[in-house]
Order: C-alpha cells, then sequence, then structure tokens
C-alpha cells in the first residue's frame, strides 16, 4: 500500500482547570507555571520537521487548549502557521471548554485562522454536569455556543451519555438543549470508565454505579433518531454533522491516512509506522527542552495490524470499509481475510454490503465493538 506524507496534524495541549474524574487523556491541572516552557518544547518539536508542511486539516486538543491565556494562544497559533500552514480551504479546529472562554480568547482564535470550534458541553442537565466534575453551567454552554456560532465558520458540541444516575428524560432534554443550540455538528459519546481514572477507581469502591447497557442503549437511540431528525444525519457512531460541517480531521484517523502528532501523548502515522510521544506531560517537556526524542513507544504496522485496522476504523463510520479498496489495498477480499464471518455478522442482522461497501447496520452500530472483535 502507498502511503503519502501527512495533510494533517494533531496538537495536544495538556493544561486544565481540573481533572475530571472520567478522564484518561494527558493532563496538567493546577501547572499553569509551565505553560512556557511547553510553548518552548513545542517549538522544538515542530522544528523537527525542517521545513514547513502544508496540511488539510489542523486539531488543537487537550486538555483545555482554551485554557492558555490569549497571548499564549497566540503564540502556539503563531508557530502552527509557520511549521504547519493551513492548505486553502482548510480546516484547523480547537476544543474549548464553556467554563472559562471569554471574547478575547475566540477573537484571538478567529484571527489566527481557526475555522472551526469544539465546546466540551457534556450535558445541559446541572446535575449530570456534577457527576462529571464539569465546571460550566447550562447557562455558560449555551452563552458559549451562542458566541462561538458568531466567529467561526463551523462548531461542535460534545455530549456524553450513560452518565451514573443520568435519566433518559434527562439525556432527552440535554439532545433537545443541543438541538436548539443551532450548531451544526454532535458528538454523542458513551460514558466509559478507562482504567487508571478517578472513576474507574469510585465504581471499585461502589461510589459510582454505571448506567445500565439497556438503558444507555435506549440513549445512544434517541441520539440516532433525534440528531437526523432535526438535520444532523450520523456519519459516525458518536458523530452527527449537517453536510458539510463533518470534521474533516477525524475523518483522516477514520480512513488510515497518515498525521502527524506533536505534545505530551500525541501520536503520529506515516510511512507505515506509528509513533506516540511520551505521556507525561512534564516529561515531554524536560526531554524536548534536553534536545531529546520525546517518542515513547514506535511500532510498524505489519500487514494483520493494517487488515485489523482497516475494520476497527471504517466500519465506524456510516458508508463503511469499501470492498474496491480492501481488495486493491492488500490483494485479497475480505471474504478471503475473514472466511465466513461477514456471512455470520449478516445472519445477525449487524453488518450488510451495499453498494460494494461494507457496513454495519443501524442495529450493528449499538454492537460495533462486537462485530470488530469477531473481525479482529
Amino acid at each position: 500500500m502507498s502511503d503519502a506524507s501527512p495533510r494533517a496534524a494533531y496538537v495536544h495541549v495538556p493544561f486544565c482547570l481540573h481533572k475530571c474524574g472520567y478522564c484518561d487523556f494527558t493532563v496538567l491541572a493546577g501547572r499553569d507555571d509551565l505553560s512556557t516552557a511547553y510553548l518552548d518544547a513545542i517549538e522544538r518539536e515542530l522544528r523537527t520537521l525542517e521545513r514547513p508542511r502544508v496540511v488539510d486539516t489542523l486539531f488543537i486538543g487537550g486538555g483545555t487548549p482554551t485554557h492558555l491565556s490569549a497571548a499564549e494562544l497566540d503564540r502556539l497559533a503563531s508557530l502552527l502557521r509557520e511549521w504547519l500552514p493551513l492548505a486553502d480551504g482548510g480546516e484547523w479546529s480547537v476544543e474549548a471548554n464553556p467554563h472559562d472562554l471569554p471574547d478575547a480568547k475566540l477573537d484571538a482564535l478567529a484571527a489566527a485562522g481557526v475555522t472551526r470550534v469544539s465546546l466540551g458541553v457534556q450535558s445541559f442537565d446541572p446535575a449530570v454536569l456534577r457527576t462529571l466534575e464539569r465546571e460550566h453551567s447550562p447557562e455558560q454552554a449555551l452563552d458559549a455556543a451562542e458566541r462561538v456560532k458568531k466567529r467561526f465558520a463551523t462548531a461542535s458540541l460534545d455530549l456524553i451519555f450513560g452518565v451514573p444516575s443520568q435519566s433518559v428524560a434527562s439525556w432527552e432534554r440535554t439532545l433537545d438543549e443541543a438541538i436548539a443550540a443551532g450548531l451544526p455538528h454532535v458528538s454523542a459519546y458513551g460514558l466509559t470508565f478507562e482504567k487508571g481514572t478517578a472513576f474507574w477507581s469510585r465504581r471499585l469502591r461502589g461510589d459510582l454505579v454505571e448506567s445500565p447497557d439497556e438503558r444507555q442503549r435506549t440513549m445512544q437511540r434517541l441520539a440516532m433518531e433525534r440528531l437526523p431528525a432535526a438535520g444532523l444525519p450520523q456519519y459516525e457512531i458518536s458523530n452527527f454533522a449537517r453536510p458539510g460541517h463533518r470534521c474533516r480531521h477525524n475523518e483522516t484517523y477514520w480512513a488510515g491516512r497518515p498525521f502527524y502528532g506533536f505534545g505530551p501523548g500525541a501520536a503520529s502515522l506515516a510511512d507505515g509506522i506509528r509513533q506516540t510521544n511520551h505521556r507525561s506531560a512534564t516529561t515531554y517537556i524536560k526531554r524536548m527542552l534536553a534536545g531529546q526524542s520525546p517518542v515513547m513507544e514506535s511500532e510498524t504496522l505489519d500487514r494483520e495490524t493494517q487488515i485489523r485496522e482497516r475494520f476497527l476504523l471504517r466500519l465506524r463510520t456510516v458508508e463503511g470499509l469499501s470492498l474496491a479498496d480492501f481488495a486493491a489495498d492488500f490483494g485479497q477480499t475480505v471474504d478471503d481475510a475473514r472466511p465466513g464471518v461477514v456471512d455470520t455478522l449478516a445472519e445477525r442482522g449487524w453488518v450488510e454490503i451495499a453498494a460494494r461497501f461494507l457496513r454495519l447496520t443501524p442495529e450493528g452500530r449499538f454492537v460495533g465493538d462486537a462485530v470488530v472483535a469477531e473481525l479482529f
């Protein structure tokens, strides 16, 4: 298979006011004193590119990128414009927290050339927000959404369902509020208890009780019904968007195309090699400022790994896996690679083949992990 130079880049900003109990990302809470050193480290890592690399999509995630001051955001944006210039018509996304999002920061992002803001709203129910340890109120989230709409070409709301003690009625109200907010993209993620997080420990102690599977399934079904009915068709298991407002950066991942990654915990993929930077933000900073490599892991993707990841990533999308592309890239059909498995999954009603694409059925989207496990 051919592997072109990356046309997408991710930059991780680890700073947060508080690390939420469910968060499994690389985060620095209460360490704003390291922001200058972090920006120095990012500059050094970007310089390893040796020359500017034009990208079609650029995504700044976290953490909370907008936890940086307006001046720090301006410095980061200047570095990215220098080393990762955006192609004409490109997409530049930034994650933001509704809690601390003054106009000055939004104006700084808009002036820098950012085209898309993703708001970590999670819920419009005050009780659910407290469980998730979020600092903002529903009113702050709605206000942030309104101000974002006025400044950027597109924007998204991130929501979480399956939160302990969250009722179906609460989730319905959150979906209604998200639709009323009028942003052209909504992400709806089921809460997961990741090992090593505070929520994982609290569940083990019995302080948190996981939402029953049937309730979570009902909530997912509501998202799959209500958001498309409101003009936001589903295009990936967790993502819904009006036409022309899909997250093009995430589509890079799902298509298995190469990408750059910068910052603590960031991954990159190029020439069939995946590299991941050290997850400790302080270790990442120390290594970069000492002139050392930030890479913690490096893996050459063998043929079988590439096949597995093709199934894993493409089946997350509504379009599914192109049978023609699979055969061209791997020199064998899907049935050759996984004899009889597709027929078995189709008999269960979980997958279908339409227009030469293998895809999950609407029912199969509820059991996507089980489908992928069988294909693995």
